[in-house]
C-alpha cells in the first residue's frame, strides 16, 4: 500500500512539473514583428528626419503605440504622440536628432492583445541621407513633439501591462504553473502526512 502511495505522489509531481513546462517552458511567438522601420536598425541617416516610422503586422484598433527616443548622451528626445496609419504603421513626429547613435523605444499591441516591448539602435551622422517616412506616415497630419515634458519618450515607454518584466500574457501563463506546483506539492504533504 504504501508503495501506491509513493507512486501515485511521484504521478501528481510529473503532472505538476509537466503542466508548467507547457505553460512557462515554450518560447513566446511574436504575434507582432517588426517589419520595417525609418530610421531602421543599424541605419545611418541625416539629422533632418521629421517622422520615424515603424511597421509591424496588425495592430489593435483603439490602442496607441509608445515611442521613446534616447540620444547619444543619454538625453531624451522629444517625440510627438504616435499614430497608425493603415492598421500597422506607427508614426510619429520627431525634431532635431542629434548627431550619434540613437536608441529607439517602442511598445505595441498586437490585434489578438499581446503587448510587445523592444528596442533599436541608428547612427545619425551629417552628410547621410535623410530617412524618409512609410507612404502611410506622409499624409498624415502629426502632433509635434512637446519639448517641455517627458510624455510618452524614453522611460516612458516601458510596457504598461509588465510584470518583471513580461508581457501581461505570459506573466499569467508563469503564474498559473507556480500555482499548480504549489498545489500540487501541498497535496504531496497533506497525502504524505497522512501516510504516516
Amino acid at each position: 500500500m504504501r508503495g501506491l502511495r509513493v507512486l501515485r505522489a511521484t504521478t501528481v509531481l510529473s503532472g505538476c512539473l509537466g503542466v508548467l513546462l507547457l505553460l512557462g517552458g515554450t518560447p513566446a511567438r511574436a504575434h507582432t514583428a517588426l517589419e520595417e522601420a525609418s530610421p531602421g536598425p543599424g541605419d545611418t541617416v541625416g539629422p533632418g528626419a521629421e517622422v520615424v516610422s515603424l511597421t509591424f503586422g496588425r495592430l489593435k484598433s483603439g490602442t496607441t503605440p509608445k515611442i521613446g527616443l534616447v540620444g547619444p548622451d543619454g538625453t531624451t528626445v522629444p517625440v510627438g504622440k504616435p499614430v497608425v496609419a493603415d492598421g500597422s504603421v506607427t508614426c510619429a513626429a520627431v525634431t532635431g536628432l542629434p548627431t550619434g547613435v540613437n536608441t529607439l523605444t517602442y511598445t505595441v499591441t498586437s490585434a489578438d492583445g499581446d503587448t510587445q516591448s523592444s528596442a533599436f539602435q541608428f547612427e545619425v551622422a551629417k552628410g547621410a541621407a535623410t530617412a524618409e517616412a512609410a507612404t502611410a506616415c506622409q499624409q498624415l497630419s502629426l502632433q509635434p513633439p512637446d519639448t517641455g515634458s517627458d510624455t510618452g519618450t524614453g522611460a516612458d515607454t516601458v510596457e504598461d501591462d509588465a510584470f518583471l518584466g513580461l508581457g501581461r500574457t505570459t506573466a499569467l501563463a508563469l503564474l498559473a504553473g507556480a500555482v499548480v506546483v504549489i498545489a500540487g506539492a501541498g497535496f504531496l504533504a497533506v497525502r504524505t502526512r497522512r501516510g504516516t
